[in-house]
């Protein structure tokens, strides 16, 4: 697709009917192609004035792709690397994955592992991958079980 003619505007348009964004993306994304930094933000305007940038709705569309696989750390942080600086949209976000963290934790290492560990060495990669996708500490902890000795025949121990 050739987007050498298109209007800044446009530029928007085309960005936005994929995904949303934030504020903060699409001035990185539409910077380079626009004239000034005042045409630039007219679009802008524009576009939130119309109701097609709506940073509240970019959070969630966010939360909505990441947070059955990913911790609220990790989340909170993706979120301020978008540029979102909204303290009251963060502290909402945060509160709707502190509600299903240890559900979302259960179900990621579910599915990642599905049983016990066999020894500490596997619990401890099971905690790290758990602690690498964003989730807190302590719920890790609570979620991967301890180590379970197996039976020499592969069977597991009662």
């Amino acid at each position: 697709m050739a987007q050498a003619g298109l209007s800044l505007k446009a530029r928007a348009l085309r960005l936005l009917a994929r995904r949303d964004y934030t504020r903060a993306e699409l001035v990185q994304r539409l910077a380079p192609h626009a004239a000034d930094e005042a045409e630039l933000q007219a679009v802008l305007d524009e576009c939130a004035r119309r109701g097609w940038l709506d940073e509240a709705r970019a959070v969630q569309a966010h939360l909505h792709r990441r947070a059955a696989r990913w911790g609220s750390a990790r989340v909170q942080a993706e979120l301020r690397a978008r540029g979102v600086a909204d303290a009251e949209l963060l502290q909402a976000a945060q509160q709707q994955l502190a509600a299903t963290e240890a559900e979302r934790a259960q179900a990621v290492w579910q599915q990642r592992f599905g049983r016990p560990p066999a020894d500490a060495a596997e619990r401890a990669r099971q905690l790290r991958f758990l602690l690498a996708r964003g989730f807190a500490p302590e719920l890790v902890r609570r979620i991967v079980p301890r180590a379970v000795a197996l039976r020499p025949d592969g069977a597991d121990d009662p």
